[in-house]
């Protein structure tokens, strides 16, 4: 089988959140199931060529964007070595600092831009005759190849035997554009209609990519269902109804040759749960670089959040309750960055309470990997997320999930259960204020009890997300 993954962003070469990481992690597990995998992402200008050689592809082409044809120019490079990855360029749309956007917003040609590069992936594949069994395309950047695929290249004997999945990462991302720009897509005017690309007057790319796939994931078994309702379904409620037979739910795995406490090169001292005792060396170690203290006549639990400082992910109960949780005898290390709500919210925090609260403003994946490791407690109380990677990555490192029951977290995280034993971390139900407080004073009792502890942290580390069973369910 050959299968061609279409992504905007792939690890380690492009990167701006979890799909990226998607997109690099998966295809290495279909190789491993004996599954012929070719990747393809844009070539932006900032992708250093020290991350892995590039060599030229010997083929020139252009395609349709609007009313001008845009050249383009491919270059090949390798994934551990054995999986070919095609870069797409043109200098006018991918030379640039940034993926989507600058500190202006989003580019004001983004549509061009990906209209460009789902075109391009078409073409591509008949330049240098490979041909795919399956197309998998990740979000509304490339919604448009399944269009293509149904219209244009419909009759195209090369891809007759061809068929597409569509991946939602996140349905609030929708790549929704005014009819005034239809014309760059280059699809005829009977498309735009509700049963296809028409959205609420608009056109949707995403909306593209659900309707002309023919199967469509999304990255939970819960969200899978959460966002055929009004509550999740962002508009788009209907038409994932109308496509439920077609919609699979399969949850991310996480590397766990990045994300192991066993070989981690960026903490203080590696450890397994047969030495799990090592883990406080990294405490220590993260208190330290977070001016925390360190305190020898009593253990406090450190609370880790490695997040985005947004409502989605929780932070408007945290602002409802950080009083009360300031009041516990705990220690909090937030990093991330997000609205400036929560930047001067957490930082006025850090002033009354510099002893309980560590606040780094920024992305650093090594400090990342130290607070994970360090930490005894990982808090996830996001409104709704429909994978998340944090509590799976925290799992790994011992580090106890407090989270809020939706999506990929409800899949992946079971209340601890002090008479079974059986669990993996702490769950609420409702989304409260009071709720997250009873959720964080619980794991803080369960801290106390060191027998209980010990066999938590043990149902963590024992839990198995690789991405071989995720990658076993795609197949």
């Amino acid at each position: 089988m050959n299968v061609l993954i279409v992504s905007p962003e792939i690890t380690p070469f492009a990167k701006t959140g979890g799909l990226a990481d998607v997109a690099g992690a998966l295809p290495k597990e279909l190789a491993a199931l004996g599954i012929n995998t070719v990747l393809m992402m844009p070539d932006y200008g900032f992708i250093s060529d020290d991350i892995i050689h590039r060599e030229d592809v010997d083929v020139t082409y252009s395609v349709p964007v609007g009313r001008d044809l845009k050249p383009v120019t491919l270059r090949k490079g390798k994934i551990n070595d054995k999986i070919d990855i095609y870069f797409v360029g043109n200098a006018e749309y991918y030379g640039r600092e940034g993926i989507y956007g600058d500190s202006n917003g989003d580019y004001h040609d983004n549509l061009e831009r990906f209209t460009f590069f789902s075109r391009a992936v078409l073409e591509g594949m008949k330049q240098i005759n490979w041909k795919p069994d399956i197309i998998h395309c990740h979000d509304w950047q490339v919604g448009l190849v399944p269009a293509y695929m149904k219209t244009i290249y419909r009759e195209d004997p090369f891809y007759s035997n061809t068929s597409v999945v569509f991946t939602i990462h996140n349905l609030a991302y929708q790549g929704n554009f005014t009819t005034d720009k239809y014309y760059i897509i280059g699809l005829d005017w009977e498309e735009f209609v509700y049963e296809k690309i028409e959205y609420y007057g608009t056109f949707s790319l995403l909306k593209a990519g659900i309707v002309y796939s023919d199967k469509i994931t999304t990255v939970s078994e819960t969200y899978s269902r959460e966002i055929q309702t009004k509550v999740f379904g962002c508009g788009f409620e209907g038409v994932l109804e109308w496509r439920s037979k077609d919609l699979v739910g399969i949850i991310n795995g996480i590397d766990y040759s990045i994300w192991n406490p066993e070989g981690d090169e960026f903490i203080k001292k590696k450890y397994s749960i047969k030495n799990i005792k090592s883990k406080v060396v990294n405490k220590k170690d993260i208190l330290k670089e977070s001016n925390l203290p360190s305190y020898r006549k009593k253990d406090v639990p450190l609370i880790g959040i490695i997040s985005r400082l947004a409502e989605q992910k929780g932070f408007d109960l945290i602002k409802s309750c950080i009083e009360e949780l300031m009041s516990f005898d705990l220690q909090i290390v937030i990093l991330g960055t997000g609205n400036d709500e929560y930047h001067t919210l957490l930082k006025e925090t850090r002033e009354r309470y510099p002893r309980k609260i560590a606040l780094h403003l920024k992305f650093d994946e090594s400090l990342a990997h130290k607070i994970y490791a360090g930490s005894d407690v990982f808090l996830m109380p996001s409104r709704y997320e429909p994978c998340g990677l944090g509590q799976l990555i925290s799992m790994k490192y011992g580090t106890v999930p407090v989270v809020f029951k939706t999506g990929g977290l409800a899949d992946t995280v079971s209340n601890y259960d002090v008479y079974t034993n059986r669990g993996n971390g702490v769950v609420f139900e409702a989304y409260a204020p009071s709720e997250l407080v009873g959720a964080v004073e619980k794991s803080l009792a369960l801290y106390k009890n060191k027998n209980e502890w010990f066999s938590l942290v043990s149902n963590c580390m024992n839990m198995d997300f690789s991405w071989k069973e995720s990658a076993k369910k795609y197949r």
